[in-house]
């Protein structure tokens, strides 16, 4: 049942002003990410584009650089930068936007910020008007990762404990959430860090409180997507209910996830891709944030697990998959 589609961001396409200009003879942007180029979101990206008039090999080169790790971004944004891109697209954590401006010598950035506040951290002068190199979509993930667990707790009351995956990314993330855990959840959590890929799940679990097994909650990064179809067979595999920071975790088995539509991010910075190609500045379009979150169940997986949903939260999904 799909209930709603796509998410609605504050100072929409709407705001911008319709002028009439000329579509640049050739476009080069350039990303960087620990994932591979065919995962959603750059599908998604190239997918607007080509909706925009963007075709990739005749007026647009999507140029991307799959970083090794987090430490690798530096390099790869270097690299981009010499191949000529004309904008750079900043997509995840705040090391990326940093090696992003350390590499762009000056070319417009659009950012997809998703764990730390652009303007908090210095990087604008304010989001409606950036005044800078930079603009984009941005959201903070801190209250989320509590929103999710909330929503956890909500769903199953007698819940008493649940082990929570986090990482070097996630790391505030995992601080808002244990903070949060004493003081108004009512839940005791097992932290598990992974530093060094391949994560050895297994290994991490063996850590956590027994009473804590019941349930997983993985902490939003860029490093635990590369493991997306791993991490929700683990949880079946372990009898634990699993939440997800977005929905295509649950598309191939996890219980449920509440957050932004990832997709619909990256085609609105497909948006400021083109604003910028056909002349508008960086500095003049307003940072966005998304005010619509989506939850997403999976009752294939609670059937699986032998739970049952709440009624009340089945109503309040944008999608049940059945």
């Amino acid at each position: 049942m799909k209930r709603r589609e796509f998410i609605t961001l504050v100072g929409g396409a709407a705001a911008w002003p319709l002028v009439a200009q000329a579509q640049p003879e050739r476009l080069r942007v350039g990303v960087t990410s620990v994932q591979p180029r065919t995962v959603e979101i750059f599908s998604a990206f190239a997918k607007r584009m080509a909706e925009l008039g963007y075709e990739e090999g005749k007026n647009f080169t999507f140029d991307f650089v799959q970083a090794p790790n987090v430490a690798g971004y530096t390099a790869a944004f270097r690299e981009i930068a010499n191949r000529g891109a004309d904008i750079i697209l900043a997509a995840g954590p705040e090391a990326n936007l940093k090696a992003a401006i350390d590499a762009a010598g000056g070319r417009p950035i659009v950012m997809i910020a998703t764990d730390f506040d652009p303007f908090a951290h210095g990087y604008v002068k304010s989001l409606a008007r950036p005044g800078a190199n930079i603009t984009g979509v941005f959201f903070q993930q801190l209250d989320l990762s509590v929103k999710r667990a909330q929503v956890l707790k909500d769903a199953f009351p007698t819940l008493s404990g649940a082990t929570v995956f986090w990482d070097q990314v996630s790391a505030d993330q995992w601080q808002a959430l244990k903070q949060a855990a004493g003081r108004t959840l009512a839940m005791h959590l097992s932290g598990i860090e992974f530093r060094e890929r391949p994560f050895d799940y297994e290994k991490g679990l063996e850590q956590a409180a027994p009473n804590d097994r019941s349930a997983l909650i993985v902490m939003a990064s860029p490093l635990f997507a590369l493991d997306r179809a791993r991490l929700p067979e683990f949880a079946l595999q372990h009898k634990m209910m699993s939440v997800f920071y977005t929905r295509e975790y649950v598309d191939i088995g996890g219980l449920f996830s509440y957050g932004v539509s990832f997709t619909g991010l990256f085609r609105r910075a497909a948006d400021y891709v083109d604003r910028i190609a056909k002349g508008a500045k960086p500095s003049d379009l307003p940072i966005e944030q998304p005010t619509k979150y989506e939850l997403v169940i999976n009752l294939k997986t609670a059937k699986a697990l032998g739970i049952t949903m709440l009624p009340s939260l089945l109503l309040l999904a944008d999608e049940v998959i059945e």
